[in-house]
């Protein structure tokens, strides 16, 4: 008998309102919920093909162990821990605590009590080697608000705007950055309908481009000339707001003089974007009091990430977009603790140079996070201190992480690589151990990760939250665990006790989250681990759990007054942000020109990074990663839709299939990431059933933030050249 059961989908981050119908302990189907308050029935493809995910073939329900020839073999799971915690603690006996390393991926973001736990577990050890996908991302994210300063008030959210400007973000299809992932079509639609005036800069005319009022289609990589033509003119034309600026800023002086090179001949002349529509851009975003601007992934792996990111705070600052005293937040939280939104400044802060410092590069642990760039030559590098140990968490290094020949060398040196991941992928083909981990409808879930977002214009523009319970059991016969009770075994094991800390909104005013050791001798349920991550939670979380099928909590909340000591300044020429501009100002404007094309980052609609690519039902128009082009370069190199082309960068190379498309920019390739297979691997060069990886064009040694560590992943300067087909397996 069918049964229906309300959910969300933990595909990716959206967590979308999802209905499931049940059969035989099976969930046979998907489709939004269509009363909804917040998601009003959407739900993309991944979200759809949920039952297809937790069926498939290719699915792990065993923990597999690696043998002397390389061979995977099923083991239960608790022998699994038995002997990684007698090896990990042998390791750590010989080369010390920070030779063990743990990587996170967008994978377990979804998933609440995984990634608390497995950091709780690795601060328990001594190691201060954490590492997550933030700084091979959108580290700018982070690093920008603390060389800048931060508003106390908030910006203002989308739904409500009067101008908005997206810099390389697409969110219909990412479902990030800007418009709230919850059916970022529908919000993009109404908010056009109502009047709201759109500014879009992106290489390729994306489905977000289509809507704008003003679109800027430049040269890959110049967002920071773009957004620094656009301050200069809003200076010069005494378009900002100057009661703002004077009583909450500092370092104006310097800022003009940085911007003074950039006027729109030069910024039309490298940009490649028509003055007139950069003014044009830069007085609409000026002459609304309503608006915000947001930076996408391409731009943030582009050069000059944190530049872009601090320029576009700059912008934002300059016309006063921040909420003000007495103004209404849209979201005072629901499960996480809420910190005090002020009408004041909060200075500047350290966004580097602290912590743990890696051996490579002169990187230190950054508001990002540690660089996930230096992490293979921490592997690699022999000495005291070299990684020895790494777990995989919700991630796969292999496909995300750039330099993928040097990732592949560093997989091959640890004395013990452990794989978290629901399918055998390229990460896990190369694991000591991979654990099967239960999927998001086989556990508990509640929407306090999406919810987290929401300082970064990704998260609920309401104060929603939802719950739900596990709808189905793990298949029969299967041995799959949740990733924290992974972890929380071998906390046990090694006797390590384990403190879990609550999630909270933090801020520049915000108090210490509170915590909750864990009781080490019995294992706690997910709801505890919840209960435990919601405490201080505006709304408990029992009250969510009444609405099944979710819930707005309504709660009337007002930007408080500033306090009577404010003296917080947001600075708009950060000593380290004005240098890198000047080092933009000075550069040739036909630099790198032995390279004809750009490559940058793209998504496609129906897979997220590596995750669903094993899916027949989300890859039917591609299994691979196509070289999107502009159909006239095509035909100036003799190519054909299908045709396969060599990609090569001052670093490597990889093979594409060439795919017209017409909104791009010409001299652009359009590629999507985390594609492909570990280089030399048997499937490696069949490229039109599993794309290329990406990453192997970028070099984590040259062309990197000095900061966050991250490389050219974005606008790289590419070669191409007709390929002969071939043919995999025979090593042609």
């Amino acid at each position: 008998m069918a049964e229906v059961h309300d959910s969300f989908c933990r595909f990716c981050h959206a967590s979308c309102a999802i209905k499931v119908t049940v059969e035989d302990g099976r969930a046979v189907s998907v489709i939004g919920a269509k009363d909804n308050p917040v998601y009003h029935g959407y739900t993309c493809a991944k979200g759809r093909a949920l039952p297809e995910q937790h069926a498939n073939p290719s699915r792990i329900l065993h923990t597999m162990k690696r043998d002397a020839e390389g061979n995977h073999n099923p083991v239960p799971v608790e022998q699994a821990m038995d002997e990684i915690a007698e090896k990990l603690s042998r390791i750590v006996a010989e080369h010390g605590p920070r030779s063990v390393a743990l990587y996170t991926g967008t994978f377990s973001f979804p998933y609440p009590a995984g990634a608390p736990m497995a950091g709780a577990w690795l601060q328990s050890l001594g190691s201060p080697m954490l590492f997550t996908s933030a700084t091979i991302d959108q580290p700018g994210k982070m690093i920008a608000p603390a060389l800048h300063g931060t508003w106390g008030g908030g910006p203002y959210h989308f739904d409500d705007a009067d101008v908005w400007m997206l810099l390389g973000a697409n969110p219909t299809i990412s479902k990030s950055i800007g418009i709230p992932c919850m059916n970022p079509g529908k919000r993009l639609h109404d908010a056009v309908k109502r009047g709201l005036q759109l500014i879009v800069i992106d290489p390729r005319e994306s489905e977000a481009a289509r809507d704008a009022a003003v679109f800027l289609q430049p040269k890959p990589g110049e967002d920071p000339t773009i957004l620094a033509g656009m301050i200069r003119l809003i200076l010069a034309e005494g378009l900002t707001d100057e009661s703002f600026v004077d009583a909450h800023t500092q370092g104006l002086t310097e800022l003009r003089s940085a911007v003074e090179p950039f006027t729109l001949d030069y910024v039309e002349r490298r940009a490649g974007v028509p003055g007139e529509d950069v003014a044009r851009a830069a007085r609409l975003f000026a002459s609304l009091s309503n608006g915000g601007v947001n930076v996408g992934t391409g731009p943030n792996m582009a050069p000059r990430g944190n530049l872009t990111e601090y320029l576009g705070l700059v912008l934002n600052t300059l016309t006063g977009h921040w909420r003000r005293e007495g103004e209404a937040l849209p979201n005072p939280g629901v499960l996480m603790a809420p910190s005090p939104s002020k009408a004041q400044a909060f200075d500047p802060y350290p966004a580097w140079g602290f912590g743990e410092h890696l051996r490579v590069r002169g990187l230190t642990n950054t508001v990002a996070g540690m660089p996930t760039a230096g992490l293979a030559d921490e592997i690699l590098m022999p000495g005291e201190g070299q990684v020895k140990a790494l777990f995989s968490l919700g991630g796969n290094p292999m496909a995300a992480w750039p330099d993928q020949d040097k990732t592949l060398a560093a997989m091959n040196e640890l004395e013990l690589n452990v794989s978290l991941d629901i399918k055998m992928s390229a990460t896990a083909k190369l694991a000591d151990y991979v654990i099967a981990p239960k999927l998001s409808l086989e556990v508990p879930g509640m929407t306090l990760p999406t919810e987290s977002l929401t300082p970064y214009a990704m998260g609920y523009p309401e104060p929603y939250a939802m719950y739900s319970p596990a709808i189905v059991d793990p298949p029969e016969g299967s041995d799959v665990i949740e990733e924290w009770e992974f972890f929380y075994g071998l906390a046990q094991r090694m006797n390590l006790p384990l403190t879990l800390a609550a999630s909270y909104e933090w801020g520049p005013d915000s108090e210490a989250p509170e915590v909750t050791e864990l009781d080490m001798s019995c294992p706690p349920t997910n709801d505890e681990l919840f209960e435990a991550l919601t405490k201080g939670a505006r709304v408990p979380l029992s009250e969510v759990k009444k609405y099944s099928e979710g819930a707005i909590f309504p709660y009337e909340a007002l930007v408080e007054p500033a306090d009577a000591d404010a003296t917080g300044r947001l600075d708009f020429a950060d000593r380290t942000m004005m240098g890198e501009l000047a080092e933009v100002a000075l550069e040739p404007i036909d630099r790198d020109s032995y390279y004809a094309f750009r490559l940058v980052s793209r998504r496609l609609p129906d897979v997220h990074n590596s995750a669903g690519r094993d899916i027949p039902k989300l890859v039917r128009k591609w299994s691979y990663n196509p070289a999107f082009m502009n159909p006239e370069d095509l035909t100036d190199h003799g190519l054909e839709k299908g045709d396969m082309i060599e990609i090569t960068s001052s670093h490597s190379s990889i093979l594409g299939i060439v795919e017209p498309e017409e909104g791009i920019r010409r001299g652009v390739i359009s590629m999507p990431h985390a594609f492909g297979d570990a280089p030399g691997s048997p499937d490696d060069k069949d490229v039109r059933k599993i794309g290329s990886n990406t990453g192997r064009l970028s070099s984590v040694e040259r062309n990197c933030d000095r900061y966050s560590g991250i490389p050219l992943m974005s606008a790289i300067p590419v070669n191409i050249t007709a390929a002969e087909e071939r043919i995999p397996g025979q090593g042609v």
